[in-house]
């Protein structure tokens, strides 16, 4: 059947990625009473269907083959242009993730049409799907539009609302038969190493805490680990700070590391420059502490404290634990 919107969801260690629920929360409030498809491509996703139908599918397209196991970028495509041909969604959304900054573009551009990247609102005006994201290292937003179909778009984690699962939904499950051609296969992995990851994944915090390099080096990164564990939030660095290997490159935040969308940001020693702050400006809640009252932290802070953060970070993990009755 033909879609109102089509998402693109993803599935992480056998269940349905955070990202999919938010996608089709929006793609319910966008339809405006058409009908929302959802695409899994992977092996083994069929057993996923259904849970996207409660997350408000009202068709899910499934390309299982062994094949797709791990993304591909030139095997993905093959599949992605079959469910668009089935689909015949006017909009097509992907998440703003590894997998979605690399297909969607590539869709794009075999289709003849145009994407708009990471964006953090959507709307429909004048049947068409106006999108918008942040631009200038995250100092402005920008609306844009899609003139030409499919309007493909990606969208930021944690910009959307996710939908809430009902299991009594009704919906149809559609297999989509793709013959993947393996002479087209440019790209081979050859191996896959995984970082250790503790605690509260950067990507799902609800708080993160990030330093700068202004905190001095590595061992200052202790206090803001206390803290961390005492709120129960993730650590993120700026570039600096992983260049100089004082963090691990996962942590990075910003243009060149990862794009975080918290409830509460704290940026510890951070001076603000546009690259990371677009990677933080999707936070609800910036806390800045620097002993710079010019920072451009500030700029963008909801609450900002002017001081060495050495005595700021104590006073706050007791204050804290106070709270929390620690």
């Amino acid at each position: 059947m033909a879609h109102a919107i089509l998402v693109v969801g993803e599935v992480a260690d056998g269940a349905l990625a955070p990202i999919t629920a938010e996608m089709l929360g929006a793609a319910r409030r966008l339809s405006d009473g058409g009908t929302v498809g959802c695409a899994l491509i992977g092996s083994g996703v069929q057993a996923n269907a259904q849970d996207a139908i409660a997350l408000g599918a009202d068709e899910v397209l499934v390309v299982d083959d062994a094949q797709l196991a791990d993304y591909n970028t030139d095997t993905y495509l093959q599949a992605m242009l079959a469910v668009n041909e089935q689909a015949a969604a006017p909009i097509a959304l992907f998440g703003q993730t590894d997998m979605g900054r690399d297909l969607a573009p590539r869709l794009a551009f075999r289709l003849g049409t145009g994407v708009i990247m990471d964006t953090v609102e959507l709307a429909i005006e004048g049947g068409r799907l106006h999108a918008t994201r942040p631009c200038y290292g995250g100092n402005a937003r920008a609306v844009n539009a899609v003139q030409s179909d499919p309007q493909i778009a990606t969208v930021r984690a944690k910009s959307q609302d996710p939908a809430e699962a009902d299991a009594s939904r009704q919906g149809q499950t559609t297999a989509v038969a793709v013959a993947i051609d393996s002479a087209a296969v440019r790209v081979k992995v050859t191996d896959r190493q995984g970082a250790a990851a503790e605690g509260v994944r950067l990507e799902d915090a609800d708080i993160v805490i990030a330093g700068g390099r202004g905190i001095g080096g590595p061992e200052q990164f202790d206090v803001i680990e206390e803290l961390a564990g005492v709120l129960g939030a993730a650590i993120g660095a700026s570039r600096a700070v992983c260049d100089l290997d004082w963090r691990p490159v996962a942590e990075q935040i910003g243009l060149t590391g990862k794009i975080v969308s918290p409830t509460l940001y704290i940026a510890v020693a951070i001076s603000g420059a546009s690259q990371h702050t677009a990677g933080c400006s999707g936070a609800k809640n910036i806390v800045a502490i620097n002993k710079d009252p010019d920072a451009n932290i500030f700029k963008t802070s909801r609450f900002g404290i002017v001081e060495d953060f050495n005595k700021v970070m104590k006073p706050l993990i007791e204050a804290v634990k106070k709270e929390r009755g620690g």
